[in-house]
């Protein structure tokens, strides 16, 4: 099993969802985006540090939502979701084909990558005591 971080990163009542690039798996698919956990780091430094790495963003993480275990064939990943305020940065992609602000409302109507789907029904219960 795999431990996966992602941030939901939320600015004015939007989302920030990315799209993944051809050349990585699932691509095209949309995600939080994150990575992978290294050895001796914890989620939350994790995630701070993927989301500078992939996006030239520094994040607060504000809260940690359910953890989701998904199958993708011969991989299982342990996704460990993040709600996250931008602190600084200017976003830029580095890996990812495009990024979207998308409303919570929206969210629903996203190619999802499949782990992903789980996080958005997460966010939707405690979207409203959130903000």
């Amino acid at each position: 099993m795999t431990d996966v971080t992602c941030a939901v990163v939320v600015e004015r009542g939007m989302v920030l969802v990315t799209q993944r690039s051809e050349q990585m798996d699932h691509p095209l698919k949309w995600e939080f985006p994150g990575g992978k956990v290294m050895e001796g780091e914890t989620p939350e430094s994790c995630i701070r540090r993927e989301i500078r790495e992939e996006l030239g963003l520094t994040v607060m993480v504000k809260l940690r939502l359910p953890v989701v275990v998904h199958r993708y064939g011969h991989r299982e990943v342990r996704l460990i979701p993040f709600v996250c305020v931008i602190e600084g940065g200017t976003l830029s992609l580095r890996e990812h084909k495009a990024y979207r602000w998308v409303p919570p409302g929206d969210l629903d109507r996203m190619d999802w990558l499949e782990a992903d789907v789980e996080v958005v029904r997460n966010l939707k219960e405690v979207w409203i005591r959130l903000f």
